[in-house]
This record gives C-alpha cells, structure tokens and sequence, in this order.
C-alpha cells in the first residue's frame, strides 16, 4: 500500500483509504471573527461564526462575493489571522501554527503550478518538502497520478496542458501528501462549464475514497449542490443556514437563503390558523392551501408579523383557461413570457397580487403557452414553504 508522510507530525499514513472511516479531520470554527480597518472604520467580515466539520466531510461554504467565506477559508489556512476566536483541528488550536505547520491542503482558482517543474515533479514537490525517501515518494506519486488519469503526462510542462489537466495536477499534489483538511478556492472558476461538471464529480469522488474532510468555497450553486454532504450559506460575514443541499432547497431557513439557492417565488400570503405543529392554513393566489412553515414563521404569526409563502417555480402547475375573464384576479394569471429552452419551458406569469414564474419539464408542442394566453395557477402545496418575511 503507498504511503504519505504527515505534515504536521511526520508520522507515516496510507495515501489510499478507500471505504475507511477517517481516524482525524474534525474541524471547527468557535466564534471566528475577523476585522478589517482600524478601530474608527472596522469592517467586520466574519462576525462570530461557529462551525462543525466532521472527519471525512465534505463542506461547502456558498454565499455572494463579500459575504465572508473566502476570508474564512483563509484564517482556516493560516493565510489569514483571526482577530479572535478559534481553528480547532482535532482538539488542537491552530491559530498560532503558520500555514506550512498545519496537515492542510488547498487547491487554488490559479492551480499555482510551478511552470519550470514537469507535472511528477509538482505533485512531488510536497513529499519532497518533508524529506520523503526516494522510494516511497516514487510509489505515492504513481499512486496520484494513475488516480487522477495523469500518468501519461508526467513528464510533460504544465504550459502543455489544458485547464482541466492542470486542475487535475493541482488535485493531485494537495491530496498526495493526505492531508487532514482539504480546502478548495473556487477551484474550477477558470474552467468552461462541461468540464466544470466533470471535474466536480472527479473531485467529489478523490474525496469521498480517500475520506479527507474538506473544506470547498464557491458563489455556483449548482456546485454546491451536487457536491457537498453539508453547505453553509453566508451572508455579510454569518452564516444563515448549515444543511444539507435537499434541506437548504426544501426548506430554506430564510428568505435570502431560498432567493440565494436555486429560484424562488414568494408570494403574499396570509396565515389563517395552525392546524398542527409547523402546519398553517393560509390563502395564496386566491387558493386555500395546508403548508408546512419554519419555526421562524410560526413565531412570526404568534406575533402578527408578516409571512411569505416561498414556492419554487418547478411547485407551479398551470391550466389554460378556455374562455378570457374580464379581470385577472384570484388565482388566475396571464403569461408575459414564455422561454422554450428544450427540456423545460419557462413561463412569467402575471397575477393580481404576484409576478410568478414557472418552470415546466418535458413539454410537447402541444403544451405549450404563448404569451397573452390566461391561465389558472394552481400550487403544490406540499412543497410549499412558509418563511418570515424578513422585512
């Protein structure tokens, strides 16, 4: 089995752990704080974030440019100082350890491949670093470049290789040294959009065999989405929710969070009375809908305060109304456009309260609505959410 020396401690670990489960990795953030600026104009960019990584998780930290989680990624790597609170790594603080002490590795947006060094030389470049015997360091970079399909290329420049091949390189030479924390920089922004898609799948399985806790910034949702066990969704320097990628789509735990991920309609809604715990009669589009509602919500109505009913636009059923009404109210609506993009259509349809979208899979040519076409709108109510308005 081939070997890699750990960075922190030297002690000798299996490059390969394929269906193991992680001894180590357990990461976590304790009221992490950073600040820019001085005393008069502080700029507070993380503020007292708390976090829990689990050994052989795979997180993703999603939110707007400015939001934080780069800075974050940053003072978990070392390259930036907490202003205050604490990087434990299996119980162990690192804030003091600079970035070359810590059994990290990160993969950058720019791969910073070292141009004058041949692809075996860039994923050795680490092993060689902690003084690794000729031998078992041959036998570790084998094992990496077969891993990531880049044996062939070994003795090539990185100048001689796509932008996908270079990520693979860059890959490789972070996991070679099996790391305890993997974090990931927006790694495939450079790259065009189907070999974004491969790449993240390549990433998310190196990850999943090896079973390294890793830590992957980015503003795609889809990659978010498709790749991690748990995504965190920042917003001005905190976290607004910590779920999985079916619980942030399902049941966002703001209105930011369901208008960040993936596409929402929020429609005015009014609460009419709880009929069991987290379950609220209320009037939408003119229908009476049973919908499930977050704690948020329901303290919101205890309050008098104001809801909205969050509906993703693939919940939007439409039906053609046959003869025109003179007015659009209740739940009628009338298509404003209509967007064909082959598997699905897309409809804006205008209501008497709400401008909403829909989006409908597999149509047939006779389906299809033109705009200026009236409908009824009809939603399921089971995939309804109720949210605080947050207003």
């Amino acid at each position: 089995m081939s070997t890699a020396r750990s960075a922190a401690h030297g002690q000798t670990e299996p490059l390969e752990a394929a269906g193991a489960e992680p001894a180590s990795g357990r990461l976590r953030l304790v009221d992490l704080t950073k600040t820019f600026g001085d005393a008069t104009a502080p700029v507070t960019a993380v503020d007292h974030i708390d976090l829990d990584i689990l050994p052989g998780e795979f997180i993703t930290l999603l939110g707007p440019s400015g939001c934080g989680k780069t800075t974050t990624l940053r003072m978990i790597a070392g390259f930036e100082d907490a202003t205050s609170g604490r990087v434990l790594l299996d119980g162990e603080n690192m804030v003091s350890i600079p970035p070359n002490k810590r059994p990290m590795s990160m993969v950058f947006q720019s791969y910073a491949l070292f141009p004058h060094l041949s692809v075996r030389d860039n994923v050795a470049y680490g092993l060689k670093l902690q003084r690794m015997g000729e031998p078992e360091l041959t036998e570790a970079v084998d094992v990496a470049l077969a891993a990531m399909n880049l044996t062939a290329m070994a003795d090539r420049a990185p100048s001689q290789l796509s932008g996908g091949q270079q990520q693979r390189v860059a890959l490789a030479r972070a996991m070679v040294v099996r790391p305890k924390v993997l974090l990931f920089d927006e790694p495939l922004s450079n790259l065009d959009a189907k070999l974004r898609v491969r790449m993240r799948i390549e990433i998310r399985r190196m990850q999943k065999r090896l079973g390294i806790s890793s830590v992957y910034v980015t503003h795609d949702q889809s990659e978010a989405m498709a790749m991690s066990d748990r995504i965190v969704v920042m917003n001005s320097g905190r976290i607004e929710q910590v779920a999985t990628p079916a619980e942030i789509y399902l049941h966002p735990a703001s209105v930011f969070v369901a208008d960040f991920v993936g596409r929402a309609n929020f429609l005015t809604a009014r609460a009419l009375e709880e009929v069991e715990p987290g379950r609220f009669l209320v009037t939408a589009l003119g229908q009476t809908l049973t919908v499930r509602a977050q704690e948020k919500a329901t303290r919101a109505v205890a309050d008098g305060g104001e809801v909205v009913l969050m509906v993703r636009p693939e919940s939007v059923r439409l039906e053609p109304v046959a003869e025109r009404p003179k007015a659009i109210t209740g739940s009628l609506g009338q298509v404003v456009t209509s967007v064909f993009y082959g598997e699905t259509v897309e409809y804006e349809i205008e209501t008497e309260s709400n401008s909403i979208v829909c989006v409908q899979s597999d149509p047939t040519s006779a389906s299809l609505l033109e705009e200026g076409d009236v409908v009824r709108v009809a939603i399921e109510e089971e995939k309804a959410w109720l949210l605080e308005s947050g207003e």
